[in-house]
């Protein structure tokens, strides 16, 4: 009885993990189009002073 159950347990947890992974996103983020950057570029050898 108690392998059954363990077995039944780890089957589900793969099973719900194989789900997870192929199934369709279910992701609901706006579509904003492109964002351009407009932050400071790196410069090399310049440190952030706080």
């Amino acid at each position: 009885m108690g392998i059954t159950k363990m077995l039944t347990s780890i089957t589900q947890f793969l099973c719900e993990g194989f789900m997870r992974i192929f199934s369709p996103t279910d992701d609901a983020y706006p579509v904003i189009g492109f964002q351009p950057f407009t932050g400071d570029p790196y410069k090399k050898g310049k440190a952030a002073s706080w």
